[in-house]
């Protein structure tokens, strides 16, 4: 009798382990903040990137929060220029990622108050040697021009960093169609960086106001996630990866989406114990794909669950047990906030039944970060 209940016992601690919610936290952005991007570092800091003030010419704020701490720390400003940045759009917003040593790296689309040599500027800062501040501003367009929709920063443990953007030569043709991607690489934790160069010669040209994913993985792997443009009418999503450094990319076409106008979208890209995720928007629905390490290939794309209408801008986490958790917003659109929505996959990326929307939980220009902690995950909106 006594060990048919320690049996009992121990089933019940294993159903209770099996079946027990992901714990999944909301928070506001600080400072009511908006379009928020959040990244973890191998000790559990969150470094929280934000927009504060005009639409038009605005600026970039940093905070970061250490595990077991309830507070961010105070913000610091990142562009060096007041209103350096821009949020009209939702899609040429700050980007961030960690690097060698935890240095911060952020890279941001410029305002109309900063002009570079070839018109509108592609922004790059670093976090000083202190942790104290933001270096100034540099622009990294040279060779490029008719910067539109939003740059991306990847960076590694090595010291690698990468901005990448999408725009026209210099002296080209300026058609959506003749858009590449472009990217400018450092290998001395950014203090300096080569002239720009286009990562890939397919013309699959790219979709002026939409933002594009740049992330560097644990296996040393570059991926650029970013929306085609040709014909008029072709919005695909395309996967390019390197594996030496930016020098070259190899490429495919991931989700194809006819449609004749520029949906204004937004990329996530996230890494976990199987690999990198990436999320993206076709017609109205958020879906996600697995990336094979070291390889330009990926899974079938799957979209999250439900009635796909007016879903934008995801964002995606994994755990260490490999959960995952994507977030995204519904009904946003020009000038207009929406509604936050969620989803938790299990580690064999199955939907699992904690799901959630927030009415009003995205203000005007918003959108969801979501980042990996110690217990859960962390959606900041």
């Amino acid at each position: 009798m006594r060990r048919l209940l320690v049996l009992v016992i121990l089933l019940a601690i294993v159903a209770a382990d099996v079946f027990a919610d992901t714990d999944v936290v909301l928070l506001k952005s600080p400072n009511d903040g908006i379009q928020p991007q959040a990244v973890s570092d191998k000790s559990g800091t969150v470094h929280l990137l934000y927009y504060k003030g005009d639409a038009l010419a605005g600026d970039l704020f940093y905070v970061r929060r250490s595990r077991g701490d309830d507070d961010f720390s105070k913000p610091i400003r990142v562009n060096s220029e007041s209103g350096a940045a821009i949020a009209a759009g939702t899609v040429r917003g700050g980007q961030i990622a960690v690097g060698k040593n935890g240095r911060v790296h952020v890279a941001w689309n410029g305002s109309n108050k900063v002009k570079g040599k070839t018109g509108s500027a592609m922004l790059y800062s670093r976090l000083d040697d202190d942790g104290a501040g933001f270096e100034p501003q540099r622009n990294l367009m040279s060779r490029t021009a008719v910067l539109d929709g939003g740059g991306s920063v990847a960076a590694d443990a090595d010291g690698n960093v990468y901005v990448t953007w999408h725009a026209v030569s210099v002296d080209g043709e300026r058609s959506e169609e003749y858009r590449q991607v472009w990217i400018s690489r450092s290998n001395d934790e950014g203090k300096t960086f080569v002239e720009e160069t286009p990562a890939w010669a397919k013309p699959t040209g790219a979709c002026g106001c939409c933002s594009m994913r740049a992330y560097a993985d644990t296996a040393g792997v570059l991926n650029v996630v970013y929306r085609g443009a040709q014909n008029g009418d072709n919005r695909d999503i395309y996967l390019l990866a390197s594996r030496d450094r930016a020098q070259s990319f190899d490429g495919v076409l991931m989700h194809p989406w006819k449609i004749a106008a520029c949906p204004m979208s937004t990329i996530a890209i996230a890494e976990g114990p199987s690999g990198v995720v990436a999320a993206w928007e076709t017609d109205g629905q958020i879906f996600f794909a697995n990336v094979k390490p070291r390889l330009a290939e990926y899974s079938v794309p799957r979209a999250v669950a439900g009635r796909g209408t007016a879903r934008h801008h995801p964002a995606v986490a994994v755990n260490r047990k490999g959960e995952m958790v994507i977030a995204w917003t519904e009904g946003t659109g020009w000038q207009k906030g929406g509604t936050l929505a969620w989803q938790v996959f299990d580690s064999e990326g199955e939907p699992t039944t904690q799901s959630d929307r927030l009415k009003g939980g995205i203000p005007v220009w918003g959108l969801p970060t979501v980042v990996s902690s110690a217990d859960g995950f962390l959606i900041v909106h």
